[in-house]
């Protein structure tokens, strides 16, 4: 059982101490209703700078900003009262130097709540992120591919097949040696996430990697069905929201048609109480 489900709000060395045990639960929220609903079940929410895509209607992460971030996690951090909450830093707020996130990481924190900020990249983010730890922002990593250099890396693309697996090997030991509480691994081999797996002190939370990684998350409107633009592999449905969503809608738009909605039990009469 979770700690949150047990009743304790975890905070960062929550999660550290938490590697190898139950595994960790992970989705994403940008609203306060959808915080509501998976707050119960989730040791950690994180606004993800996915939100661009799934409700800005993007076509990558890049233009995500700083506002937007802070704005969708204020919303969450309304709904929550049991999970911990991680806020992505968006592109360009943290990749000129460690002061530059410093700066951005402390208004992330201070004006939604959230108890840590995640942030892409390996062992060129080293150094950031052991500036950023030694100053009280705790750090969750994310290597493997990394959205925010997906004109870098060539597209969405599985990261660290053949001789790549030393590069992810190496940035995953860097961000763990440099003070990230967990990491994010996304799009690699399952061997190779297992082997990280265990040969790190840190939690890993897989994304498209092993189901031996020490948590899991997925991008809420994912698993429900609701974003339908593309399906990773490693996406699992499970419900389909958008098609019921898409059902009741088409029933409305019918019935207001033919005039059946409103309904007499829908409208009012002019007597009190009618």
């Amino acid at each position: 059982m979770s700690a949150t489900v047990e009743g304790k709000r975890p905070v960062p060395p929550d999660i550290r101490a938490r590697k190898g045990g139950v595994p960790l639960v992970m989705l994403t929220a940008y609203t306060t209703p959808v915080a509501r609903l998976v707050d119960p079940h989730c040791d950690m929410v994180l606004v993800g700078d996915s939100l661009g895509m799934v409700l800005h209607g993007l076509p990558s992460t890049l233009g995500v900003t700083m506002e937007m971030m802070i704005l969708h996690g204020q919303a969450v951090a309304r709904g929550l009262s049991r999970a911990m909450l991680v806020v992505d830093m968006p592109f360009g707020a943290y990749e000129e130097g460690p002061a530059q996130a410093f700066r951005n990481a402390a208004r992330l924190m201070a004006e939604t709540g959230a108890a840590a900020v995640k942030l892409e990249g390996g062992a060129h983010m080293a150094e950031t992120i052991a500036f950023l730890a030694a100053r009280g922002v705790p750090v969750m990593a994310h290597v493997g591919l990394t959205p925010q250099a997906v004109n870098t890396l060539g597209g969405y693309r599985v990261q660290g097949r053949g001789g790549d697996a030393d590069r992810i090997r190496e940035d995953a030991a860097a961000v763990a040696g440099a003070g990230a509480f967990a990491v994010v691994l996304e799009k690699v081999p399952d061997a190779l996430a297992a082997e990280i797996t265990r040969s790190l002190p840190i939690p890993t939370i897989g994304i498209g990697a092993s189901a031996d990684c020490d948590g899991q998350v997925l991008v809420v409107d994912d698993m429900l069905g609701l974003f339908t633009a593309f399906r990773p592999k490693f996406v699992k449905r499970y419900a389909e929201l958008g098609a019921e969503a898409d059902r009741a809608i088409a029933a409305y738009a019918a019935e207001v048609r033919a005039r059946r909605f409103p309904a007499p039990e829908h409208v009012f009469g002019a007597e009190p109480g009618r």
